[in-house]
């Protein structure tokens, strides 16, 4: 048992003890007037068992009540709404024809900056503002619940179909509360009767797949049918298993030699129905299951089996995720395929992007040394994004930077075309290669050629192949 536990439990009793002695003495008041009023009262062994007993009973039973109170309240206790565990047990009764999931996402940065009291009173604001913004709307009845840290979970059981535009309109009114900035996401799931148990975790999923979006300067939908995201499940785990991957090739052209020998590939999976499955779409629900690790040796193997199949100058860059590399099985794996393979492993470029550094850096970089060691080339994408990016530079030579498109879609910004060039001088101070992607027009490819960027990506320059066409044009 826990210090904390053994604490939590003395304190109870003795606050058991303070309640039950004046119970027993009204008992024992009760008990003298009516029945030995006219007696004196004598502490044999039997009365004083007698006695011992009820003081037994009466603190131990009001303990027991104070236990079960605690642990049965419906209640969160800083925003007063429903715990998650009493919100899934009131949504059999309650058949919600939507659930909402609302993510303040910036909690982690205002804990760091304001106390707990403030902390609190901020969520308990933000939650009761919210209410009262669904009662307005027509949500009379809906039920809100903290699910943990940041994340409240909304029940409706009545007309959904414009709750995502309170919800907008909410998290528009209220960006500044309590003078604190809030940065909000939400995503909205309907259909739930049949799926109502996983319809909580499909929510993360969209939120998830709502981050991806954000990072490719894309909108995604926050609002999904619970079926039809049962469907995608069941899809991608079959597409999965029998390692339906549908791959496309973006070339990258060499800025010194105008010819293109590297191609970085996107991958798509093959759905039982008619639309392939985006990443945004496959990978939260391919972490979710714990299929990461699965998902990236499929891809190494699939990647492994085209290379011998095209031309031997032509190079590959692929992203495979930190905690695949990190995991010693997959290590194993990986390099027992490419022991098989007959192909150069320089052949091979290792896409990284983390937007936190990881807690064992030196333990990661001598990872990523074993990759290396192969002949592996390792290169950092999205570079200049996040602090990582820069932390992971100042300690590892990578062989590749691929700068964050912000850095070329926003070339005309005087403070952009500085900053890249003042990373395209390092990297070459460094002898690293440099990747500029999203290049769509001349004008870029003529800007990002003058700052003596090595390699170019983007509609601007060729658009991707698909397996079939980069085996026909380099076998």
């Amino acid at each position: 048992m826990l210090l904390s536990e053994l604490q939590e439990r003395q304190r109870r009793f003795k606050l058991a003890m303070r309640a039950g002695i004046p119970v027993v003495l009204f008992i024992f008041v009760i008990f003298y007037t009516t029945f030995l009023y006219d007696s004196a009262i004598n502490l044999t062994i039997q009365n004083t068992l007698l006695i011992s007993a009820i003081l037994f009973i009466s603190v131990y039973f009001i303990y027991f009540i104070m236990e079960l109170s605690i642990k049965e309240t419906l209640l969160d206790h800083a925003t007063q709404v429903y715990n998650e565990k009493a919100f899934i047990d009131q949504l059999e009764d309650y058949k919600p024809k939507a659930l909402v999931l609302l993510v303040i996402k910036n909690l982690s940065t205002i804990r760091e900056n304001y106390s707990i009291d403030e902390v609190d009173l901020l969520l308990y604001n933000v939650i009761h503002k919210l209410n009262n913004d669904l009662h307005k709307s027509g949500f009379e009845n809906s039920l809100i619940a903290r699910r943990y840290g940041a994340e409240f979970l909304i029940a409706i059981n009545n007309n959904d179909s414009h709750i995502q535009q309170v919800l907008e309109n909410f998290i528009h009114e209220n960006r500044m509360i309590n003078e604190i900035e809030l940065n909000y996401s939400f995503a909205v799931i309907t259909n739930t009767e049949e799926e109502l148990e996983k319809s909580i975790v499909y929510l993360k999923d969209i939120i998830a797949a709502q981050n991806q979006s954000s990072n490719n300067g894309k909108n995604a939908n926050v609002s999904k049918d619970a079926k039809e995201v049962s469907e995608t499940e069941a899809c991608v785990v079959n597409s999965l298993q029998e390692k339906k991957l549908l791959c496309s090739f973006r070339p990258l052209l060499n800025t010194r030699t105008e010819q293109i020998d590297i191609y970085e590939i996107s991958v798509k999976l093959r759905s039982l129905r008619n639309e392939d499955i985006l990443p945004r779409i496959y990978l939260p629900i391919v972490n979710r299951l714990g299929l990461g690790r699965k998902y990236d040796l499929a891809l190494a193997e699939h990647i492994l089996n085209i290379l011998p199949l095209v031309d031997e100058n032509i190079s590959f860059s692929f992203n495979l995720s930190p905690f695949s590399l990190r995991d010693e099985h997959f290590q194993e794996h990986f390099f027992a395929l490419l022991e098989k393979s007959t192909i150069n492993p320089s052949r091979l470029i290792i896409e990284l992007y983390e937007r936190k550094t990881h807690h064992d850096l030196s333990g990661y970089l001598k990872t990523l040394k074993k990759f290396r060691a192969k002949g592996i080339r390792i290169a950092i994408d999205n570079f200049g994004s996040s602090n990582a990016s820069m932390e992971y530079m100042k300690h590892f030579n990578f062989d590749i930077v691929q700068f964050d498109r912000d850095y070329v879609t926003k070339l005309e910004d005087s403070t952009t075309h500085a900053m890249l060039s003042s990373l395209v001088k390092m990297s070459k101070d460094l002898h690293i290669t440099t990747v500029a992607k999203w290049v769509d027009n001349d004008t870029h490819k003529t800007k990002l050629k003058a700052l003596g960027i090595d390699y170019l990506q983007g509609f601007g320059i060729s658009r991707p192949l698909s397996e079939k066409k980069l085996i026909e044009t380099y076998n």
